[in-house]
């Protein structure tokens, strides 16, 4: 009779069921990786920032690729709550607005010049 036997334990990733313990080392191993990401929805005002961020690059005449990360498990691993964020050589610079041209171009500057 099952009636007393312990039931199964189910394991879960967390609250929301869409992560796994597998997706968040993947997140963290990238956290480590060199290079600009985009971390967001793909909302405007992500794209907006995506936007910015390539005129900024362009303007500084460096040829980087931009990584748009739509993956919250990915952008939760960050430590961030409010997007679009920018994230500059593994380090967030900027999280929870949209910057302009200029305000990513210095942004970037001095994300690179602190490595």
């Amino acid at each position: 009779m099952g009636l007393f036997s312990k039931k199964k334990e189910e394991t879960k990733g967390c609250c929301c069921g869409s992560s796994t313990p597998e997706s968040a080392e993947q997140a963290k191993a990238a956290n480590t990786a060199s290079g600009v990401k985009v971390l967001g929805g793909g909302c405007a005002k992500c794209n907006a920032l995506e936007d910015a961020v390539r005129a900024a690059l362009a303007e500084l005449e460096m040829d980087t690729s931009i990584d748009h990360v739509t993956d919250f498990s990915q952008i939760a691993a960050y430590g961030i709550m409010t997007t679009p964020a920018l994230v500059v050589d593994g380090k967030v610079v900027s999280y929870g607005k949209v910057l302009k041209k200029e305000e990513a171009k210095a942004i970037i500057q001095k994300a690179r010049a602190d490595v």
